[in-house]
């Protein structure tokens, strides 16, 4: 199986996002668009298997009349000549931009869920992503294990931290207990490229995990706010003390280097990207999206 990439995928990604070059300055991309985005993001095609490079802000789902990856699948297969019907097998979340397999056939798509399980029950780290933070750990690797749950505050559900579940709370599943790895592959001006390996999965695991790690992921507008700062030294707010907003960057120099004003930040996306995907036969690859490169390159972060 092909690990790496193609050149045309990757001047496809980066010809659709012409006119959102500037990190800060996206722009929503009606259905059409966003197919042809799919389309020319194509990144290995064998058998009943097809990967593609998702940008950031699709949902996998979505309700009826929302515009998703489920939603675009058919059109996608008729775009790409196939007769069988896809399915997603593995994909980030909305928020993050990588990777999406998926699968015409049942039985390939039920062998490789259970390859990724065996794999995290082997101890193996099955998903690869990277993530831009702002902030650089006090250590260079290691390992954030915390419970997770759904917590309602006003009108919304937001994720929050539980760090020591209890036991019945764990065999309800009210808290499920959660685990990433992560190591630091370079770090500039206060800010580090990491790469993630999650053991687990939970909605906004990333995120929340991040900020436990007091560095919050660039582009975070939902949880970054629970970092706070006194003197330069960060520290962990609760929830509850920290309502979502968007994303505030102390630093003036900060902002200069990745060329945005205050107005802008608020429309930059969120810097994590599920880079690579074990399968059986071999790693499969996808290079972040045209943003993300912009950011490494404005902060002096390594590309590869």
């Amino acid at each position: 199986m092909a690990g790496t990439v193609g050149s045309a995928a990757a001047r496809g990604v980066a010809r659709a996002r012409t006119g959102a070059r500037a990190a800060g300055g996206r722009r929503t991309l009606g259905p059409e668009k966003t197919l042809g985005l799919l389309e020319s993001s194509v990144m290995h095609q064998e058998g009943a298997l097809l990967a593609l490079n998702k940008p950031s802000d699709l949902p996998v789902l979505g309700q009826s009349g929302d515009l998703s990856l489920d939603a675009l699948l058919p059109a996608l297969r008729r775009r790409l000549g196939l007769s069988a019907e896809l399915h997603v097998v593995k994909a980030p979340a909305r928020e993050c931009s990588g990777l999406v397999l998926l699968s015409s056939c049942y039985h390939t798509t039920k062998k490789l869920q259970q390859f990724f399980t065996n794999a995290r029950q082997r101890g193996q780290y099955p998903a690869t992503y990277r993530a831009v933070t702002v902030g650089v750990p006090a250590e260079p690797e290691g390992k954030i294990c915390s419970g997770l749950r759904w917590q309602q505050q006003g009108d919304t559900a937001m994720v929050v931290p539980v760090p020591a579940p209890g036991r019945r709370s764990l065999a309800r599943k009210e808290v499920k207990s959660t685990l990433t790895r992560y190591r630091v592959l370079g770090a500039s001006g206060g800010c580090a490229l990491l790469q993630l390996q999650p053991k687990t999965s939970f909605p906004e695991q990333l995120q929340v995990h991040l900020t436990l790690l007091l560095c919050p992921a660039l582009g975070d507008h939902e949880h970054s706010s629970r970092v706070g700062r006194v003197l330069g030294v960060p520290f962990l707010l609760s929830p509850e003390a920290a309502p979502s907003r968007t994303q505030v960057l102390d630093e003036e120099e900060l902002l200069s280097r990745l060329r945005l004003s205050p107005q802008q930040l608020r429309h930059l996306p969120l810097h994590i990207h599920l880079q690579e995907l074990m399968l059986p036969e071999g790693p499969l690859r996808a290079p972040p999206p045209p943003h993300f490169l912009r950011t490494l390159r404005c902060l002096r972060l390594p590309e590869h």
